[in-house]
């Protein structure tokens, strides 16, 4: 293992080397010149190979609505995190992308997901930071279709909260387009008199819901088919939110 020193560094293959990151730092080793596989290797490969492009797809489908910096180690967790769940794509449920901070932090009772797309965030008694002045609340919303790999639709809402006055609670109803799994991501920044914290302790983002694709049940009644759909988030509005006694904003 050798370290890159270069003004410009990569990663990847270059002739018979390869460049990678690791803990910000770029670093050279020389390919092998016979790569031995067994079976079990080659499906253990391939199978990683295919967790680690469904990871990246959450991550990407995430990144340009997140305001916050992820942390070095956030791509391996999410990796491992697939890895085990063994294609169930729930088990992402928790994810932090800063794993300094969590959005419990902030919210003492989680919020909740409801079957018809509504995102319920109880009322209850903010916690106290100190030279927090507000809370900025971002609700990001992703449907991700995993058997064609794209991601098909996203809705954004914001809130800013005064921690110092009592929280009512907020219904957020999230109308995403497109087919596939919808991904709730829960972005929490705090606020300062000039802007955001740079403390990474008060800025988190959690993945706190996820919803599978309904599927649609078919019966037979007196030789007819019937076509139940069962329910799901429809797409002619955007998210909105209800109930709040703050300052919303939408994306």
């Amino acid at each position: 293992m050798a370290k890159q020193s270069s003004i410009i560094t990569f990663t990847g293959k270059l002739g018979n080397l390869i460049g990678y990151q690791r803990n910000g730092k770029y670093f050279l080793r020389s390919m092998p010149e016979i790569v031995r596989q067994t079976a079990n290797t080659r499906r253990a490969a391939k199978r990683f190979g295919m967790i680690s492009k469904k990871a990246a797809l959450i991550r990407n489908a995430f990144y340009d609505d997140l305001d916050i910096r992820c942390d070095s180690s956030h791509i391996n967790r999410l990796n491992r995190m697939l890895i085990t769940a063994a294609g169930d794509h729930a088990a992402v449920t928790g994810f932090r992308f800063n794993q300094y901070a969590g959005t419990d932090r902030f919210f003492s009772i989680a919020p909740r997901l409801f079957r018809n797309g509504i995102l319920h965030i109880p009322p209850q008694t903010l916690a106290q930071h100190k030279d927090l002045t507000a809370l900025e609340v971002k609700v990001i919303a992703t449907r991700i279709d995993f058997n064609t790999h794209h991601v098909t639709g996203t809705e954004t809402a914001i809130m800013e909260i005064d921690p110092h006055e009592p929280f009512s609670g907020a219904d957020v109803a999230l109308d995403v387009p497109g087919k596939g799994t919808l991904i709730i991501t829960l972005q929490v920044r705090g606020l300062l008199k000039d802007g955001p914290s740079a403390n990474r302790q008060y800025l988190a983002a959690d993945i706190i819901a996820v919803m599978a694709p309904q599927m649609p049940v078919t019966t037979n009644r007196h030789n007819y088919r019937h076509r139940i759909i069962l329910p799901s988030i429809r797409s002619e509005h955007p998210a909105s939110v209800s109930a709040i006694p703050h300052t919303i904003k939408r994306e």
